[in-house]
């Protein structure tokens, strides 16, 4: 089946029909004083049109010093278009037909979004720098003038120069050792979208789980890691048994500093995750399952534009769920199924069920694409798939999806592109399939369609006993709790009534522990009950985790409970002044417009 052109992104200047990049050389110096990257930025080109005449890049606060073109010596007169707070600028680079390449040689702002650049106190080692970049969705031109669309693929290498005592990894063929002066050589040999560039420098050391994977941590981190991860191997086995061989070489992972915004981000060859996973008994390591599925959906398949975000996300979530009940059972897949499902009506309640933001294909245009980064790509996106599996059976919609993805490997795919392949290849197969589906009501329609089958969990029913026991007078320390995952925890204190007294709140304490729990998806469910409640045994813990985690699934929920209560605003703004410099710039400029915080009315804008 051919490829049709992809839809214009309507999120990059660049004119990829025209002229596209295919091949990146880069070299960096990185600078902790200044906090600034500096170096070239070396495209190789691909002539899509024999009479363009110029090259188009996206930046955004970046200061271009000099562009040349093929190995000229001279600069060329090149141009940056009208600013735009989301998107950034253009960089318009003139051509000849006969420029097979050009050099940017630039520096980053101090203040570039995609650039997290922690003080050693915001560390696990308290001893050493460390920098992490964030790219997805449209950072990437924050950092490196690129073709800053997930339509636009390219090969790279790099050159990378930190200070001697620190480590640099990227998305990329990484070292395992340090380098004495510090100069790293990097190769990524498969073609990668612009949001898929990562970089990392800081105190890690590196640990092998097995020949193909292992993980990377501060020291004092590496060991607690070593131990929650050491099923990895066995999820990339379980994950090629379900969808085809793992395309990548090695899989490993860098657990960041606590800032870090995400749960997790799918560099290719190297997952960043937050440290909040390490919850020591591994019931959190669904979300490695989730971005080691990205190595298929989103990595290998890739949406073309951001209004196609469900096409990586809900397949990823789709394929962690398969890997999950491969390794630990289906009773165990059936509660991530559950709290995926209460989450996404949660969203829906919150977008309104007529939302067009509810539909799995977006329209971003003129909007910052974090908009759309929700629950409904994902969980909705799993959902349609969930149904499909419901009315042809697991065996075929395998079969599609591993072919799916072997057809289509290091290519971009849009909606429409997808919905045509799945009539022609599955749909077509069954008469009355896709009415039944009401397969457009999924993609370009509000809301969940009533096909979409019923969710459950047994290991959830149990729970939900306990709650009930609970609230009909049994004592909390009678309760059957032992052997709970994190999931049953969490079940447990989303299905409490949201307003209990303080003394009920304080039984709940003595009982299970939840203030001083090291487990941050339970202390994220626990919270926002002792915030309602005034529960003041839990406020230094709260402090403390609002200061120091950054991941934005967690704290915006509490910094919204905090904002409800009485006096709340007041103490939410005097906890934010003094996490702020602890968050990435991702989360800190959500908060920014939450909080009414000074930099939203100075124009920093929502990014991913």
């Amino acid at each position: 089946m051919p490829h049709p052109p992809l839809p214009t992104d309507p999120h990059s200047y660049a004119q990829p029909q025209e002229v596209s990049v295919h091949h990146l050389a880069l070299e960096l110096t990185v600078d902790f004083a200044a906090r600034v990257l500096r170096g070239t930025a070396t495209w190789q080109l691909t002539h899509s049109a024999p009479t363009a005449t110029e090259l188009v890049l996206d930046t955004r606060g970046l200061h271009v010093e000099r562009v040349t073109v093929n190995d000229s010596p001279d600069g060329v007169a090149f141009t940056l278009g009208p600013e735009d707070p989301v998107l950034g600028r253009a960089l318009c680079i003139p051509l000849s037909p006969a420029a097979t390449a050009v050099s940017i040689h630039y520096q980053t702002a101090p203040a570039a979004a995609a650039l997290q650049w922690l003080s050693p106190e915001q560390t696990a080692g308290r001893q050493h720098p460390f920098l992490f970049t964030q790219s997805q969705a449209i950072l990437a031109r924050t950092w490196l003038p690129c073709q800053d669309s997930p339509g636009v693929r390219f090969t790279y290498e790099a050159q990378v120069q930190v200070p001697a005592h620190l480590l640099a990894l990227m998305s990329a063929e990484n070292p395992q050792e340090r380098d004495a002066n510090g100069r790293y050589h990097f190769r990524m040999q498969q073609p990668i979208p612009a949001y898929l560039m990562a970089l990392a420098v800081g105190d890690v050391q590196f640990q092998a789980l097995s020949p193909r994977t292992g993980v990377y941590a501060e020291p004092a981190t590496l060991l607690v890691a070593a131990t929650e991860f050491e099923d990895l191997e066995n999820m990339v086995a379980a994950a090629e048994e379900l969808y085809g061989p793992y395309r990548w070489g090695r899989y490993d992972l860098l657990v960041l500093p606590p800032s870090f915004p995400f749960g997790g981000m799918e560099n290719p060859r190297l997952t960043f995750v937050t440290p909040t996973i390490l919850a020591g008994d591994k019931s959190l390591t669904s979300l490695v399952a989730h971005e080691l599925a990205h190595s298929w959906s989103g990595n290998l398949v890739t949406n073309a534009t951001w209004n196609d975000f469900w096409l990586n996300e809900g397949f990823t979530v789709y394929f962690e769920r398969r890997i999950m009940e491969r390794l630990y059972g289906r009773p165990y897949a059936d509660m991530l199924q559950v709290l995926g499902h209460t989450s996404l009506h949660h969203t829906l309640q919150e977008l309104g069920s007529e939302s067009p933001d509810t539909h799995l294909h977006l329209n971003l245009a003129g909007r910052d694409p974090d908009e759309g980064l929700n629950d409904i790509a994902y969980e909705k996106g799993d959902y349609l798939l969930l149904t499909l599996e419901h009315l042809v059976g697991r065996q075929v919609l395998d079969t599609f999806i591993k072919e799916y993805f072997a057809r289509h490997s290091f290519r971009s795919m849009d909606t429409a592109a997808f919905v045509q392949y799945l009539r022609q290849e599955l749909l077509s197969h069954y008469p009355g399939l896709e009415e039944k589906l009401q397969l457009d009501a999924w993609i370009y329609g509000p809301g969940i369609p009533a096909i979409a089958p019923p969710v459950s969990s047994e290991r959830f029913a149990a729970v939900d006993a306990a709650v009930h026991s609970w609230q009909g007078g049994t004592p909390a320390a009678e309760l059957t709790t032992p052997g709970w995952s994190s999931h049953e925890w969490v079940h447990f204190l989303h299905g409490l009534p949201a307003r209990l007294p303080k003394a009920r709140l304080a039984e709940l304490d003595a009982a299970f522990g939840f203030t001083n729990s090291g487990n941050s998806e339970i202390l994220a469910a626990w919270f926002p009950h002792t915030i309602t409640a005034g529960y003041t045994p839990a406020n230094e813990a709260l402090h403390h985790f609002l200061t120091r985690v950054g991941r934005r699934k967690f704290l915006t929920p509490l910094y919204r409970a905090l904002l409800a209560t009485p006096g709340g605003p007041e103490r939410a703004q005097s906890i934010y002044a003094q996490a702020r410099p602890n968050y990435h710039a991702v989360a800190s400029v959500t908060f920014d417009a939450l909080l009414g915080h000074p930099a939203e009315q100075a124009g920093v804008t929502r990014s991913q």
